[in-house]
């Protein structure tokens, strides 16, 4: 159910495709599309570059932080470090705090 959510949520974002909890997280751009969603108006999604993994995640962690005052249970950083297969589980936690955080708001 979390992940179909995420998926919808983040329809029709170029370079998004949620398909898992690990990869499709990792450039950073996932988050950033569920939080554009929700926050249309806090960034421009499409002058996002896909190669910038260090920006667009603390950019998405920030956003959900400031907007919707969810925690950031995740670190850049160790992101980062994970490179291209991040941690699900620590993933998975995370999309569960922004769902929990979004999915009663109507997006504009």
């Amino acid at each position: 159910m979390l992940l179909q959510w995420a998926a919808k949520m983040t329809e029709g974002y170029p370079n998004v495709s949620v398909t898992n909890f690990s990869g499709s997280w990792a450039n950073g751009l996932a988050f950033c599309a569920l939080v554009h969603h929700f926050f249309p108006d806090a960034f421009d999604f499409n002058a996002l570059d896909p190669a910038n993994r260090k920006h667009n995640l603390g950019l998405a962690f920030k956003s959900a932080e400031e907007l919707a005052d969810i925690s950031p249970l995740l670190e850049v950083d160790d992101m980062l470090m994970m490179k291209d297969k991040p941690d699900w589980k620590c993933v998975f936690c995370y999309v569960q705090a922004l769902y929990r955080g979004l999915h009663q708001r109507t997006p504009p």
